[in-house]
């Protein structure tokens, strides 16, 4: 170790000396602290070297090497568990810096126990030990389109399947159709059940606060856990999918806007739970409705498709909302895109009249109230329930599902919202865009599997589960 400490020492001893830290993580006391060990105890021809120039040798030598050398004496324990330095190796681990931050921050106790308003104070040298030692999760996010399964240690879902076409309704808590479900996933990713937690999507479904569909709430919920339980799965986290979307934008407050297969949910959460008692607002236009009115204006333009795919990857790859949709029927909108197989596409209006149809219920025959008025009334929901002080909760809307990634939808959605609210509401309202795209939920879940609390602080185990099956049959 000290052979390795003089060749680091020789390469980097003609740097300047004089160079000042930019992290705001720790105070300046920290740093005099620092500087008294470094002053007053003794290791050698080591004493020498300036602290700055000592903590960059840290950050070469690695996370391990630099964890032992906290042995050696107390002052280089104090020096080696800064938390700047930690956070350097942290950042350069593949998830980004910002999401290991807020899932520490906000989401290591777990759920209903985040730190909306202060951070805690954390140890980065322990998290960065702790994650490391993390089984990490299998993810299930079971969407009502398409369902994305895959590690939480690895960057992206690893598989895909088309939920509805595949395994049927998952949203009705049947103990065979969910078995079947997850049964299947597991055969596609080649693992056993009984080696890895799981994190599992909860659909967005059941929407009131009556009595009714807060037992099909728990009944699907319990529905899931028996399922995984009786397949020998270790432990299990079921979040809300709206909530999981939510973590993916780093925020634990806020509305989440999900456009799903068949609908479109308008979810109010605060502080990681979904307000049932606000109201979730629906609107019947889904993704499927999206695909095809695209395909209805083909048709009538006598474009020749293939299938419904091909209409729904020109809708992926051509359309978009307009920011202003009469000023738009005016502009050339020509644009074209290449199929294989069935050749080159182009389309002009139809690109931006598909996403109007969320605004402007009415153009695809549907009688329902377009987007925007629905996201403003639950926003007024938020408003009257004073649940919070200060009501800037929910003046963050986040976009989700596949159809929510078409170009333009988030500018057009705070603008038409802004204009529909008071002057009093709408200072504040930002619509933010699916941050990461149809694999949201999937990410806010990953968040999850990678805590360093994990998975202890967020998962049931089947002794828990039962436990409490039997207390609920007692009774």
């Amino acid at each position: 170790m000290a052979m390795l400490l003089r060749k680091v020492w020789e390469s980097v001893s003609t740097r300047s000396t004089s160079s000042n830290s930019t992290s705001t993580v720790n105070s300046m006391d920290r740093f005099d602290q620092m500087m008294m060990y470094v002053q007053t105890a003794s290791t050698g021809e080591f004493d020498r070297i300036p602290l700055d120039i000592f903590i960059q040798i840290l950050k070469i030598l690695g996370p391990k090497e630099s964890a032992k050398l906290s042995s050696v004496c107390k002052s280089w324990k104090f020096i080696v568990s800064d938390n700047r330095l930690w956070i350097y190796f942290l950042q350069n681990q593949h998830e980004p810096w910002d999401s290991t931050f807020f899932s520490e921050t906000h989401l290591r106790s777990g759920p209903l126990r985040t730190f909306p308003n202060s951070v805690p104070e954390l140890s980065f040298m322990s998290i960065y030990g702790q994650r490391a030692q993390v089984p990490g999760a299998i993810i299930i996010d079971g969407g009502s389109g398409y369902c994305k399964f895959g590690w939480s240690k690895y960057s992206a879902p690893s598989g895909r399947s088309a939920t509805f076409l595949e395994f049927g309704n998952i949203e009705s808590p049947m103990y065979s159709r969910l078995r079947h479900f997850f049964s299947t996933i597991y055969t596609r990713m080649q693992v056993k059940t009984s080696t890895q937690p799981i994190i599992v999507s909860i659909p967005i479904c059941h929407y009131d606060d009556t009595e009714s569909d807060k037992a099909a709430r728990t009944q699907l919920k319990d529905a899931i856990h028996s399922a995984l339980f009786d397949m020998n799965v270790p432990a299990v986290c079921a979040v809300n999918q709206a909530v999981l979307a939510l973590f993916a934008a780093r925020k634990v407050s806020g509305i989440v806007v999900n456009i799903g297969f068949n609908q479109t949910s308008i979810v109010p959460i605060l502080h990681g739970k979904v307000m049932h008692q606000v109201g979730v607002e629906v609107v019947g236009i889904g993704a499927l409705k999206l695909t095809g009115f695209l395909k209805e204006q083909m048709q009538q333009k006598n474009i020749y498709f293939g299938s419904l795919y091909t209409v729904r990857t020109l809708k992926e790859n051509l359309c978009y909302v307009a920011l202003d949709y009469e000023a738009e029927l005016s502009k050339d909108t020509s644009a074209s895109f290449q199929i294989a197989s069935e050749g080159c596409f182009t389309l002009s209006e139809e690109r931006f009249k598909t996403g109007e149809i969320l605004f402007q219920p009415r153009i695809a025959g549907v009688r329902a109230m377009g987007l925007q008025n629905a996201v403003a009334l639950c926003m007024e929901h938020c408003q009257d329930a004073e649940l919070m002080v200060d009501d800037s909760w929910y003046k963050t809307v986040v976009l989700a599902g596949g159809s929510a990634c078409l170009p333009g939808l988030a500018e057009r959605l705070e603008k038409e919202v802004c204009g529909l609210l008071p002057p009093c509401m709408n200072n504040g309202i930002r619509v933010l865009p699916p941050p990461y795209g149809v694999d949201s939920a999937w990410y806010g879940a990953k968040l999850i599997g990678n805590l360093s609390t994990f998975p202890t602080s967020w998962c049931v185990m089947k002794k828990q589960f039962r436990h409490r099956s039997r207390r609920k049959f007692m009774w």
